[in-house]
């Protein structure tokens, strides 16, 4: 099963996490240097839920950004 919000589509993307070496110009240094660059994933908080939609009960998978705004009625 995908980790897609059914709601809004949000899904995994992938990034990279930098690694850094040197002191900032703000502090007076020469500035940082990227070191290293490793491939990483961003992973939505996806949850499943039991939600009212068009009158009938369905589980959904929704990200709790959706969740929070009340996008759908979840069924107690």
């Amino acid at each position: 099963m995908a980790r897609v919000c059914e709601i809004c589509g949000k899904k995994t993307t992938v990034g990279f996490k930098l690694e850094r070496r040197g002191l900032p110009k703000k502090k007076g240094g020469v500035g940082l240097k990227i070191t290293g660059k490793t491939k990483r994933k961003f992973k939505p908080n996806i949850q499943t839920m039991r939600a009212n939609i068009n009158g009938s009960i369905k589980r959904i998978k929704i990200c709790t950004r959706c969740m929070n705004a009340g996008k759908v009625v979840k069924v107690v």
